[in-house]
């Protein structure tokens, strides 16, 4: 207990403006870090080609990392399909509502499974995206994807 006391004796002393203002300022250093860790971890969480097939519109480009079946829900039409069967509905989703942008709003999970909510902007309206994505010998792989009409 005397050691803290001595210390923040010190830090409070006025004659020590000087190592005050650098512990403040490396107080501040540390917290500024540990709030943008979770902004770093969103960029990893989601394939960068998922994110630009959504924006782009580019079906191929998210199917690529569908496994063998996915489960796939868009306007509340919910199925399991196989990945070609899924990349066919994606890109008639596509065709119906050309995308203007899509940006990541959320991600979480734990171990090899995450999710990650997503806001898709397109001529026909605004959609929210969800993705369950699994990573298999670290390779991510989308196990459902859910496009829903957003407001709903």
């Amino acid at each position: 207990m005397y050691f803290y006391s001595s210390v923040l004796a010190h830090f409070l002393n006025p004659a020590n403006k000087n190592t005050m203002m650098n512990w403040n300022k490396k107080l501040l250093i540390v917290l500024m870090a540990f709030m943008l860790l979770p902004v770093w971890g969103f960029a990893e969480e989601v394939p960068k080609n998922i994110s630009t097939g959504f924006a782009t519109g580019n079906a191929s480009l998210i199917a690529g990392y569908f496994r063998n079946t996915i489960e796939l829900s868009i306007y509340a039409s919910e199925n399991v399909y196989s990945s070609t069967q899924a990349e066919l509905i994606l890109k008639d989703f596509f065709k119906k509502n050309t995308p203007n942008s899509f940006e990541v709003i959320h991600t979480g999970g734990q171990g090899e499974s995450k999710y990650a909510i997503g806001s898709l902007k397109t001529s026909e309206g605004d959609y929210r995206v969800t993705l369950l994505i699994k990573s298999t010998e670290n390779k991510p792989f989308i196990h459902q994807l859910r496009i829903e009409k957003d407001g709903l």
